[in-house]
């Protein structure tokens, strides 16, 4: 009898462990990820107790805090017939005097060109330095990238105008979605309603979809996912006459990612963010070679903090590089050489459509994330395309390298990857919550 009452309290118990909010959120987000030779509990502990903490400390300096940008193009593809009225859509641009000068001062990679003045004549300087604010040929281009020169782009702090719910909802924001998902993200036919999206593996989701295909469509998935856990986790919970509180929205995230309140899609979505994380976490550790090299330097006027920087920023690389079990990208467009092409081509002009759906975006601080964000992860794409590239840089600073990136893509890899590390980092946040709640 007792062994029995034993038995019907431990089956009880796993009832309700599995019927909790908990649960259903976080029971599926365990173990191997498609695709891929890696597991969530590893990404956990490396991106929690290694890598998260040293990245915030990168992006709280001046050279990753300070990002260029146009908030005023027009929307290439409809009439946004309104602009989030809402105070907490606002952005508030930087003043001059509030930029470091050697930011504001050029767009080039100051070392190189100080390096080229010196081996070259004064024409060839200009040629080399125009051939290089050029480099990004467009076919190899998957984000649109607002011209730094452009008038209407201005610098924003980061730091000052932060991730957050903003109260920006309703059909705007889901006709951003819905067309990015539509139009874009090559989803299984039978998925009738993108932001639920279906499961790649089961009989009516991807059958016959190729590995490309499927990763692109995981990665929109992950962004989307990492996006709602930032507005989960810094909600506007009270809005008095005398405080604004932000803090975490368990009912909210919920919302998004509770099996039970999302036919079941929740999980998937989660395993979406830990796939897109290791796309990004591949992108920075195959660019080291890149950042190692003695021209490039974290340009701000400031030689010591520079220097300091660029050192923390090689540490953070190194360690990527260390992560045993990265997403093997040789798996994408490995097959037939001109059906790879043909491929490539797809994930590319689908990604460009994206990046210029962000221009679409009613609230302005959601449209400066997603620009950034998508631009990241476009210069993550472009890395990981542009291995031979990398491998042939030059040895020495007077030969014009092959492969390059601007200011605006460092600071956009790394801001949208620290983006994927918060809410990797949210998560654990969440599930405490989630079971305290029960």
């Amino acid at each position: 009898e007792v062994a029995m009452k034993l038995v019907v309290a431990l089956l009880l118990l796993l009832l309700q462990v599995s019927g909790s909010a908990d649960g259903r959120c976080f029971c599926q987000v365990t173990g191997d990820l498609e695709d891929c030779a890696c597991d969530v509990e590893t990404i956990d502990g490396f991106n929690n107790d290694k890598l998260f903490p040293k990245l915030q400390t990168l992006l709280e300096s001046d050279y990753f805090r300070f990002y260029k940008v146009n908030l005023n193009k027009p929307c290439p593809f409809w009439t946004v017939s309104s602009h989030c009225g809402l105070r907490d859509c606002a952005v508030k641009p930087c003043s001059p005097n509030e930029v470091p000068e050697g930011i504001r001062s050029s767009t080039h990679n100051k070392a190189c060109a100080i390096m080229l003045t010196v081996v070259l004549s004064s024409k060839e300087t200009r040629e080399a330095l125009l051939n290089w604010s050029k480099h990004d040929d467009e076919s190899e281009r998957f984000c649109v990238v607002d011209d730094e020169q452009s008038p209407d782009s201005q610098y924003v702090d980061l730091l000052l105008n932060p991730e957050r719910f903003t109260g920006y909802r309703g059909p705007e924001a889901w006709q951003i979605w819905n067309s990015i998902y539509e139009e874009n993200c090559f989803k299984p036919y039978t998925v009738r309603r993108p932001l639920i999206p279906n499961s790649f593996h089961s009989s009516s989701g991807s059958e016959g979809q190729c590995v490309e295909k499927r990763a692109f469509y995981r990665l929109i998935s992950g962004l989307h996912s990492s996006i709602n856990i930032h507005l989960s986790a810094r909600y506007l919970l009270d809005d008095s006459w005398f405080q604004k509180k932000w803090g975490h929205n368990v009912s909210e995230f919920r919302q998004r990612f509770d099996s039970e309140l999302t036919a079941g899609e929740g999980p998937k979505r989660l395993r979406n963010l830990y796939f897109l994380y290791l796309i990004e976490l591949r992108a920075l550790a195959k660019a080291l070679p890149f950042f190692q090299q003695p021209s490039f330097r974290l340009y701000t006027g400031r030689p010591e903090e520079d220097q300091k920087h660029k050192e923390l920023l090689l540490h953070i690389l190194q360690l990527a590089r260390s992560f045993p079990l990265h997403f093997d990208e040789t798996s994408l467009f490995a097959g037939d050489e001109k059906e790879a092409a043909k491929l490539k081509e797809d994930v590319r002009l689908a990604f460009l459509n994206i990046s210029r759906i962000m221009d679409c975006v009613g609230c302005f601080k959601c449209r400066l994330w997603g620009k950034l964000q998508t631009q990241g992860l476009g210069t993550s794409l472009k890395i990981l395309f542009s291995e031979r590239q990398i491998e042939a840089l030059p040895a020495s600073s007077d030969q014009r390298p092959s492969f390059q990136l601007s200011r605006q893509e460092i600071v956009s890899l790394l801001n949208a990857f620290g983006r994927i590390s918060t809410s990797i980092r949210e998560l654990k946040n969440f599930r405490a919550l989630l079971a305290e709640d029960q």
